[in-house]
């Protein structure tokens, strides 16, 4: 990540572009879409900072080294995954539950699991020492 902070007037300026999704005083977020057009121009021979500002990007603003290290983790990214692998799955792969009632009634389910699992242990310890008639 950068250590360049962007001030509000970039924030504003770099939020009306269509290829941002999200932009804080220190990040930016792109569009798939975006990723996707920046791979294929430089699979033609384009270079990155061209490639940027040919889509409407002040480059004084995101600075070189945000670009070229977009630029790096995007090639990687296309090298071992393919076109899929710029898509951001933040919000698929949080690891957070959906439906907090499913959830709930999973752990119901899962005490009462291990309390069924608790008993049946002490019944088999007492019959291990010989205190339950049988």
């Amino acid at each position: 990540m950068s250590t360049k902070d962007f001030t509000e007037k970039e924030i504003e300026m770099l939020s009306k572009n269509k290829y941002v999704r999200k932009v804080s005083d220190r990040a930016i977020t792109y569009t798939d879409e975006f990723k996707r057009v920046f791979v294929l121009a430089i699979e033609s021979g384009k270079f990155p900072i061209e490639i940027f500002e040919s889509h409407n990007f002040d480059i004084d603003v995101l600075g070189k080294n945000r670009i070229n290290s977009a630029s790096k983790r995007w090639r990687v990214l296309y090298r071992d995954k393919g076109i899929c692998g710029l898509s951001d799955l933040r919000k698929i792969r949080s690891g957070r539950p959906k439906n907090k009632k499913q959830t709930v009634e999973r752990l119901k389910a899962e005490i009462n699991l291990l309390k069924a699992e608790n008993e049946m242990l002490k019944k088999i310890n007492l019959l291990e020492r010989g205190l339950v008639k049988k």
